[in-house]
């Protein structure tokens, strides 16, 4: 699932926002979603610079990898690692016994959004299919 242009005024509206998103698109309860999304957070920001944002959990009665990624219509602080103001956010959920396919997924999401020319590409289009068509190019597996 993908958002051209959230709008938020805050990390906690962020992550509600994407946590409706994502059980929308799966079978997960929103409230679970979220409080898993608040409580990674509360362990260190997921907030890795350069405006980017993974915020990741894990869940029982999830069946596969699932992905949420949104472009905020304006930054928000998300307490990230370089102080910076966070508009691009990728949620990763795993299921609960995923192990390495969960760390995988997170390396392979922190290496797209490392490739200065996708994340450029990312704040320049204006809809969710472009947004889509970026993150999922040279992608065969269509996992999110």
């Amino acid at each position: 699932m993908v958002s051209a242009g959230l709008k938020a005024n805050s990390k906690k509206q962020v992550l509600q926002e994407l946590a409706a998103m994502a059980a929308r698109g799966s079978d997960l309860d929103e409230r679970d979603i979220f409080d898993a999304l608040l409580q990674r957070e509360r362990l260190g920001s997921t907030g890795i610079g350069n405006g980017l944002a993974i915020p990741h959990g894990r869940f029982a009665r999830l069946g596969r990898l699932f992905g949420v990624f949104a472009r905020l219509d304006r930054p928000v602080d998300f307490e990230a690692v370089d102080g910076l103001p966070v508009d691009l956010i990728f949620v990763l959920l795993a299921p609960e016994g995923a192990g390495a396919d969960h760390l995988q997924g997170m390396a392979r999401v922190a290496r797209l959004l490392r490739t200065p020319s996708v994340v450029a590409a990312l704040r320049s289009s204006r809809d969710a299919d472009a947004l889509y068509s970026i993150l999922t190019q040279g992608d065969t597996s269509r996992a999110a």
